[in-house]
């Protein structure tokens, strides 16, 4: 697997999600996927979602449908968490978190909200245009005051994409993109 495809998460869940982050991430490589995020949620009882996509940043419903059918047995062999839960696999969504570097380097010239985990300067949120990502740190034009910010990726608690028109008309060019790229393969396959 190429490593630059499958870069590691700077983000890290934490307590009963970080188990459960643990549990599955081996899966979804298996199964070529990797791991966005896990959040438990009170919603429904109790929801446990956990968001992944292919290195190429694409998920289909029949792989979130693959993904729930090969974690569900996994979750419940290791029964991690208390009582009964509602499990939702999805997509990350168009105002994805990132998590990765390559999340940056993918998503550069579009908006971004980042909290730190520490203070900078007073201030712990950021919203602006990523710039570029480059050893360890990312360049956001910040909205307010038009300033370049220089942000330690291991510093970020959480970061993702803001809505946008301009984001929407991206993604959906992104996904004619991919979409045309697949049946290319497919009568390359036939």
């Amino acid at each position: 697997m190429d490593s630059t495809a499958f870069d590691a998460r700077f983000v890290a869940e934490t307590g009963l999600a970080a188990q459960i982050a643990d549990l599955v991430e081996p899966a979804l490589a298996a199964l070529n996927f990797r791991l966005v995020r896990v959040t438990i949620s009170g919603r429904d009882g109790m929801t446990v979602q956990v968001m992944a996509e292919r290195a190429n940043g694409t998920i289909t419903v029949e792989d979130c449908a693959a993904i729930s059918r090969r974690l569900s047995p996994l979750l419940d062999a290791h029964d991690p968490l208390p009582g009964r839960y509602r499990l939702e696999v999805s997509s990350p969504g168009i105002d994805r978190p990132l998590v990765r570097p390559s999340d940056f380097r993918d998503w550069t010239g579009h908006a971004a909200k980042i909290e730190m985990q520490h203070a900078i300067a007073g201030r712990k949120r950021f919203t602006g245009v990523i710039e570029g990502v480059q050893g360890g740190k990312i360049n956001l034009l910040e909205r307010d005051g038009g300033r370049s910010m220089e942000l330690e990726l291991a510093g970020i608690a959480e970061a993702r994409l803001v809505l946008t028109d301009d984001l929407i008309r991206e993604t959906l060019r992104r996904a004619k993109r991919q979409s045309a790229a697949g049946a290319a393969a497919e009568d390359a396959a036939e």
